[in-house]
């Protein structure tokens, strides 16, 4: 009785996941077709507009680069180096935030004021610190996706059961054991989803930078195809950075345990 259960909300699942892939089959194929038409229609310019085989042909012409794949590289190592720098120290002050209520009540309003403010803002601030090579994009990055990270910490800190806390305790844990047999278990589902949010906003905030100052990185490619006017290859450039997104986010999924189509 228990297997036939098993298997029937097996079947469940497996349709429920049929029908989400074919939403998003008719979604993305749709899309495609109304880009088409509007391209094709005259409505607006054919340039701005242009049809998806151009679009199609510039996307070949882009893979088949050396220079599209170092400046790639590029942007890459620097969302990294600012996911690693702004993630750990927002960590460690989310950490710090939800295990102490005097630091949590004196120093996490400023991070919920600050957090919705457009982080542009602090550019040339970064330009001042660190210059206008790598440092200030990695910085511009970092300093984005800290808010997120930190909230998210903060927040899952305080939802650890308190009987794990106590059943610690009565074990003599010193705090290293504490942190890795009982806090980062309890927390490990809401920090990675406050991760998989910084790296969103890690990657805008460095291409922000690219697109301001810079002469190497995607956001560099993308503000000069722009500047010349060159829309196939802007939307080219733009479709490989969506997958690139897409990717990361799925590969940090994969370390939370659950992936974005679940």
């Amino acid at each position: 009785m228990a297997s036939a259960d098993g298997m029937k909300g097996r079947a469940r699942a497996a349709g429920a996941g049929i029908g989400v892939m074919q939403v998003r089959i008719v979604l993305l194929v749709s899309l495609l077709a109304a880009w088409e038409i509007m391209a094709r229609s005259g409505l607006l310019y054919r340039d701005v507009v242009p049809p998806l085989e151009t679009i199609g042909w510039a996307l070949v012409v882009l893979l088949s680069s050396q220079a599209f794949y170092w400046n790639l590289g590029v942007t890459i190592a620097e969302v990294l180096a600012a996911l690693a720098i702004g993630g750990s120290v927002g960590f460690m002050t989310g950490v710090l935030l939800g295990g102490s209520r005097f630091f949590g009540r004196a120093l996490e309003p400023y991070i919920y004021y600050l957090g919705p403010t457009p982080k542009i803002i602090f550019f040339p601030i970064m330009i001042m610190w660190f210059g206008v090579g790598p440092g200030s994009k990695i910085a511009m990055g970092a300093v984005s996706c800290f808010f997120p990270i930190a909230l998210s910490a903060a927040a899952s800190m305080r939802q650890i059961d308190t009987v794990l806390i106590r059943v610690g305790r009565s074990f003599r844990a010193n705090g290293w054991q504490m942190a890795m047999k009982i806090y980062l278990p309890a927390m490990r589902p809401s920090v990675m989803n406050g991760i998989r949010l910084g790296l969103g906003i890690a990657i805008i905030g460095t291409l922000l930078a690219e697109t301001k100052l810079s002469n190497r990185g995607i956001g560099y490619l993308i503000m000069q195809a722009y500047s010349i006017f060159d829309m196939p290859r802007m939307y080219a450039l733009l479709i490989t950075l969506f997958a690139f997104a897409i990717g990361a986010n799925a590969i940090v999924g994969r370390f939370g345990g659950h992936t974005t189509g679940k």
